[in-house]
This record gives structure tokens, C-alpha cells and sequence, in this order.
């Protein structure tokens, strides 16, 4: 007698097959290696290996293991509350606290404190958004754009320049601050597409060399005469007029019109990609750039274009950070916006969605770092290694298939349509 599990029978000649429902089709490629549940399963082993860090950094949690064999409930029940405290703080400080939404409804509250810690999330997440977008896109057309940093401190010092300088009225003066940014990224993007295109030099090495670059040029504006605040003598400049801020919420609430402009960003990098004659032509000198040159395509004008865009991104990144949350130059105005940005695309799995969603994931985790740093004692290091851990797996989804024993991604049909959209 065989054991071998008879096929399923082939439908009879001129009998249509019948299409498999989107239940059975979702429950069979659940658990397969697309890019949305190697995504998920990597967070999930991030928040696991950090619980574990947790634990053994609380001496007193860590002593209660001493004597696990005789009262293993003791370290036990401890471990789940720290932790479950440290995770529980986390989603209080990022998306909103059940108390303060409880005495919002209760009329105890303003709904301005129920809504902080989403704001301060979208607060965060607005200028990740359009560097995540720059690294992405480049990508996309077979470049790393390291450069995202120093396109966004340029895309800083333009945009805020001409919001304190140029007084036009309301309205005009924050478009003309928001197109100044944007030009700013270009120019820094410009150099290295340029010099890739005609020379050959690998935009990573000039790239990171404009980083600094940026960074020296920042230090000196600052402290030149017409751009330094006149009452300071520290390096700081002159307060950008109200007219060419991004409109906001109200106080204390930090959330302003970047996060809006961040989803039309996504949505426009999305189409340009998908849709357009360029997006197009960039993609195929991305996967093959011999192939796209001989069918006709300009490689080194598409390299050049393709630095520009992602330059004016990064540097709207860099004009959203200082029209809406810093209001004036300060050598640290950019923060670490563009590098993080690189961590964002990855996350985000170079696709201009994937981008959006992991630049408010990041932007979760920087709100909810800080208020677990201001209700616990544990580390706002946490955090950090919580990042870091995602985008090393992330970064090697060879191992999350291991760990679960994924299926692989070629018969996963409904995954693959899912990821499709990131």
C-alpha cells in the first residue's frame, strides 16, 4: 500500500478550474516569506530579544533567577511586569494613554493631553518620511544616497534663510521657504549624481565626504553677521518669521502640516515610480544599467535626475524640521534626520508606502523613548536597540526564515499581492 498523499484531482478537459477563495488563499500563504511577514516577524524578534535585555538589566529582576528551581513564580511574575510596563509605557507615550483619554471623556482632561503622544509620533516621523523617500528612490535606480544628511542641513539653512530674511506675506513666504529647502537638497543631490554620471566616482565616498561638508557650512552661517541672532553671542540664529512656519496644531500639541505634506510626498514618489516615463527609465537602469543603455536610455542623465529628486526630498526633510518643530538654525537643527532616514528605507523595504509606515514606527519609538526614559529607570538606550535589532533583522531575512521556518515566497501568491502596494 502507498503512503505517498495522492494530488488533488486536475479539473476534467473544458472544466474551468475554480478560483481559490481570498480565506484560503490568505490562511495557505500566511505563514510564507513575503516581505509583509518577514517585516512583522522581525519586529516581533526585536521586542523579544529586548524583553530579554530588560530583565537582565534590573539587578533586582535578574536576583529573583537566583532561586528560580524552588520559586520560579517570583521571576516570573516580575519579568512580565517589568516588561509589560516597559512596552505598556511605550504605547503611552506614542499612540495615547488610556488615562487621559478617560478623563478627556470624563471632562476632567483637554483632549489636546489625549492626543499628545500621537502628535508627538507624527511630530517625528513627518521629516523621516521625505529622507526615508530619498534614500528609497535612489535606491530604486541602483544608487545608495548616503547623503541624506548633508542634503537635508542644506535643505535647513535655505529654507530657514529665506523664512527670516525675505518677510513676504503669509502663506507665500512658506512656500518660498518649503521651495528654497527643496532647491537646497537638490544642489547638495546635483554633485554627486553629476560626478557619478561623467566620472564614475562612487557617490557613497561623495556622499559622505558632502555630509561634512554641510555640517562645517552649517557651523560657519550661523555665526556670520545677518544670519546669527543679533542678542546672542552663541551659535544660533535669527527666529523664522510666523508667516513661513508650517501651520500647527494648538499647544501643547507639536503636530503641523509636514506630516500632510509627507503623505503627498509618498503618494507622489509612489506614482513617479509606478507610473512615469522616469520612473521607468530609472528602475530599469536600477536592475540593469548595460540593458537600459543599449535599449536607448540616457544612464548618466537618469543617475544626475535621480540625485536631484532625492536631493529636493531630503532637503524638504530638512525644511520641514525647521519650519515646524526647531524655528531657527542651531548646529544640531537637523538632528540625525538623514541617517535615520537610511534606516527607514530599509525598514521600509525601499518602497514609498513601506517608507511612510516605518518612518511612524520610528517616530513611535522616539516618543515612546522618551516618555519610558521619564516614568521608568530603564535606558532610553532601549529604544536604540530596539531599532537596531529590527533592521538587523530586517537586513538578513534569510534568518527570520530559518527561525520560523517560513515557506518560500514563490508560492505565496496572496503575499506577494500584499507586498506588492509597499
Amino acid at each position: 500500500m502507498s503512503t505517498t498523499a495522492e494530488a488533488p484531482p486536475e479539473p476534467a478537459e473544458g472544466e474551468e478550474k475554480k478560483p481559490e477563495s481570498f480565506l484560503s488563499l490568505f490562511v495557505r500563504n500566511l505563514w510564507s516569506a513575503n516581505t509583509v511577514t518577514v517585516t512583522v516577524l522581525s519586529i516581533v524578534l526585536a521586542l523579544v530579544i529586548s524583553a530579554v535585555l530588560v530583565i537582565v538589566s534590573d539587578p533586582h529582576v535578574l536576583s529573583t533567577y537566583s532561586y528560580f528551581t524552588s520559586r520560579p513564580s517570583d521571576a516570573l511574575s516580575q519579568s512580565w511586569g517589568l516588561v509589560s510596563n516597559a512596552y505598556y509605557d511605550l504605547f503611552k507615550g506614542a499612540v495615547f494613554d488610556p488615562l487621559s483619554v478617560q478623563k478627556w471623556l470624563d471632562g476632567t482632561g483637554t483632549w489636546q493631553n489625549a492626543l499628545n503622544p500621537i502628535s508627538e509620533t507624527l511630530t517625528y516621523a513627518a521629516p523621516l518620511v521625505f529622507t526615508g523617500l530619498s534614500v528609497a528612490l535612489a535606491f530604486r535606480g541602483g544608487l545608495f544616497n548616503i547623503g541624506g544628511q548633508g542634503q537635508a542641513i542644506l535643505g535647513c539653512v535655505l529654507s530657514a534663510v529665506a523664512g527670516f530674511s525675505l518677510g513676504l506675506p503669509i502663506v507665500l513666504n512658506l512656500i518660498v521657504a518649503l521651495v528654497a529647502g527643496a532647491v537646497g537638497g537638490a544642489i547638495w543631490g546635483f554633485i554627486p549624481g553629476f560626478l557619478k554620471a561623467r566620472t564614475g566616482a562612487h557617490e557613497v565616498i561623495i556622499t559622505i565626504m558632502l555630509n561634512y561638508t554641510a555640517g562645517l557650512f552649517l557651523n560657519w552661517l550661523i555665526l556670520t553677521k545677518g544670519v546669527q541672532d543679533p542678542n546672542r553671542s552663541d551659535a544660533i540664529s535669527k527666529t523664522i518669521h510666523h508667516s513661513a512656519e508650517l501651520p500647527a496644531m494648538p499647544a501643547p500639541l507639536r503636530v503641523h502640516l509636514g506630516i500632510v505634506l509627507a503623505v503627498l510626498a509618498t503618494a507622489g514618489v509612489a506614482w513617479l515610480i509606478n507610473r512615469s516615463s522616469f520612473g521607468f527609465e530609472l528602475r530599469a537602469v536600477g536592475l540593469n544599467p548595460p540593458a537600459a543603455r543599449t535599449a536607448g536610455m540616457s544612464v548618466a542623465r537618469t543617475y544626475t535626475m535621480l540625485m536631484v529628486v532625492a536631493g529636493a526630498l531630503a532637503g524638504l526633510g530638512g525644511a520641514t524640521q525647521v519650519l515646524g518643530t526647531a524655528d531657527r538654525l542651531t548646529p544640531q537643527v537637523a538632528g540625525n534626520i538623514g541617517f535615520d532616514g537610511l534606516l527607514v528605507a530599509l525598514l521600509g523595504r525601499n518602497k514609498p508606502w513601506g517608507t511612510l509606515l516605518a518612518a511612524i514606527l520610528y517616530g513611535g519609538l522616539r516618543a515612546g523613548g522618551n516618555y519610558l526614559q521619564s516614568d521608568l529607570s530603564i535606558s532610553i538606550q532601549l529604544v536604540t536597540v530596539i531599532q537596531a535589532l529590527i533592521v538587523v533583522f530586517i537586513a538578513a531575512p534569510a534568518l527570520v526564515k530559518a527561525i520560523f521556518q517560513l515557506r518560500a515566497a514563490r508560492s505565496a501568491r496572496l503575499g506577494a499581492s500584499m507586498a506588492k502596494g509597499w
